[in-house]
Order: structure tokens, then C-alpha cells, then sequence
């Protein structure tokens, strides 16, 4: 049998969460834009061309939290929920292109230095744009790990990266302003560019191995086995347990094994008490049961 916890529509609500990460990006993205025009420092270029790939990621993000909100139907029997592991693997593919283009412009700027100008005012504009993104990746990040979406995830760390990196951009900014060493600029704009690269991949394996069906983590299977082993003192016993994840979405499933000379409706109302207990234990779970009787050899068989 199959059952699905109540609270099953998370991912109707998250789209209000790509609109906070859209209108973020733009707001960054002419910040950076005028720390650029005021100072001409190619690492705030490469913190606006960044932004430029956030905007990007979080309307791809809106356009698939959208689609994995629709209900299950004829077609999509197990829902829609896969749509995010797109949206995460477009968002990763962004950043990598990014990261190639920052790393051009740095290359052309170190071989070329330029003087920075008003560089006080450009790191006080970029500063506040920090802080935006700051806030909003907080914001995406909780609601990420609350509701188990790894667009939202993506979108945050992918944020959170371009604090770390506007922070050591700003510091290389600051650090021409100082020696006056030009080519420290473009020295750490290839940094940002190598950091992001290892974001844009991260993301794109996380994605893959969504639409893999990778299993769920080991803390997650290790909550599923702390309700088993309940019944399992009470001489039940549970195997061929499998899960995976679908966006928002879990999905567990085990053959549950009782004694044959138990009635249907008995051991129905056990898989009841279970499936109940799992979904108590991990919110957003769908649970497959199937009954087993323990004195069959042919209960075992897991291929």
C-alpha cells in the first residue's frame, strides 16, 4: 500500500521565494554595475557578471518550482517534482560559464592593467549589495533545507558564494588602493572565478545525482531504521527498504514481513500504524509497503 503525509504541496508556496531571489539580482545587479562604472575594477565586473548568472538561475527557478508545484496526473504519477533538479543543473552550467568569462576578462585586465578610480564609493555601493544577498541567501536557505529543495539550496549557496567572493574582490580593491599594484585586481578576480567554478560544479553533480535517484543521506535512512527497529522488537521484520528523492518530494518503500497466520485486515492496520509513524518521522515522504508473510522462503527474495 501507498501513502502520502498530508503536508505534500510544499513546493506550491516556494515560487514566492524565487520572486525574493529575482528581484535580489536585479537589485545587485545595478549596484554592481555602478561599483563597476565608478571604479573600473574588472573583480566588481566579475561580481556583476555573477549577479547576472543569480538573475538568470532564480527566473529558471521560478519557471521549475512552477512546474514541480503541479499535481500528480496521468502522465506524472509520481508528480513533477524532478522539474527542480533542471533548474539546479541549468544554474550550475551558468556559473561555469561565468566563470570562464571572469577568467577572460581577468587575463586580458593582467596583461593590460588599468587604475582603479573612486574606489571608496565602488566598495561602499558593493558593500550594500553584499549585504542584499547576505539577507536573501539566509532567507533561501532555510526554506531550502525546510522543505527539502534543492533549486531553493542551489540558489542560496550560489548567493552565499558570491558574498564570499565580493568580500575578497573588495579586498583586492582595497589592496591596489594601498600599493597601488594594479594587477592584484585581475589576480583575484581569476580566485573568484576558480571559487565559482567549484560552486557551478558542486551544483551540477548534486543535480545529477537527483536524477539519478540517489539515495536518501544516511541520517535520513537511519531515522527511517530508528521506527522500524520498534517493530522489529515485536518479532516484525522489515527488508528490501528503498528511497530516493524527487525535489521536495521523498519516497520510501520496504516489504514488511508478519506471521502467516495473521489476518489481511491485521497486518493492513500494521502497515497502517507504520507508514504513519515515517510520515510523522520525515515530513513530505510518500511510503510504498508491501506484506509479507515470515515463514515464506520466498519473502526474502530482494533482486
Amino acid at each position: 500500500m501507498t501513502s502520502l503525509t498530508a503536508d505534500t504541496k510544499p513546493a506550491a508556496g516556494l515560487t514566492r521565494y524565487a520572486w525574493l531571489s529575482i528581484a535580489a539580482a536585479v537589485l545587485t545587479i545595478a549596484l554592481k554595475a555602478v561599483a563597476y562604472l565608478l571604479t573600473g575594477s574588472v573583480g566588481l565586473l566579475s561580481d556583476a557578471l555573477e549577479s547576472l548568472v543569480n538573475l538568470a538561475g532564480a527566473l529558471m527557478s521560478l519557471a521549475m518550482l512552477t512546474i514541480a508545484a503541479r499535481p500528480a496526473d496521468e502522465g506524472h504519477a509520481f508528480g513533477h517534482g524532478k522539474a527542480e533538479y533542471f533548474s539546479s543543473g541549468v544554474e550550475g552550467t551558468l556559473i561555469l560559464v561565468a566563470a570562464v568569462s571572469i577568467g577572460v576578462a581577468a587575463i586580458e585586465r593582467l596583461l593590460a592593467p588599468k587604475a582603479l578610480e573612486a574606489v571608496g564609493a565602488g566598495a561602499a555601493v558593493s558593500i550594500a549589495a553584499t549585504l542584499v544577498n547576505l539577507g536573501v541567501a539566509a532567507v533561501l536557505l532555510k526554506a531550502g533545507r525546510r522543505y527539502g529543495s534543492i533549486s531553493l539550496q542551489a540558489n542560496a549557496q550560489h548567493l552565499l558564494t558570491d558574498v564570499w567572493t565580493t568580500a575578497g574582490v573588495l579586498l583586492g580593491v582595497g589592496a591596489v588602493a594601498l600599493t597601488g599594484w594594479q594587477r592584484i585586481d585581475p589576480v583575484v578576480a581569476l580566485v573568484v572565478a576558480g571559487s565559482i567554478v567549484r560552486t557551478g560544479a558542486r551544483i551540477v553533480r548534486d543535480s545529477i545525482a537527483g536524477l539519478m535517484d540517489v539515495a536518501l543521506p544516511a541520517e535520513v535512512q537511519a531515522t527511517i531504521q530508528t521506527v522500524l527497529e520498534r517493530y522489529e522488537r515485536d518479532g516484525i521484520k522489515c527488508h528490501a527498504l528503498r528511497t530516493r528523492q524527487s525535489g521536495t518530494y521523498r519516497f520510501v518503500s520496504l516489504h514488511v514481513l508478519v506471521p502467516g497466520k495473521w489476518t489481511v485486515e491485521r497486518g493492513h492496520r500494521l502497515l497502517e500504524e507504520i507508514e504513519k509513524d515515517l510520515r510523522v518521522a520525515l515530513p513530505n515522504v510518500a511510503v510504498t509497503t508491501h506484506l509479507e508473510p515470515l515463514n515464506d522462503p520466498a519473502s526474502w527474495d530482494d533482486p
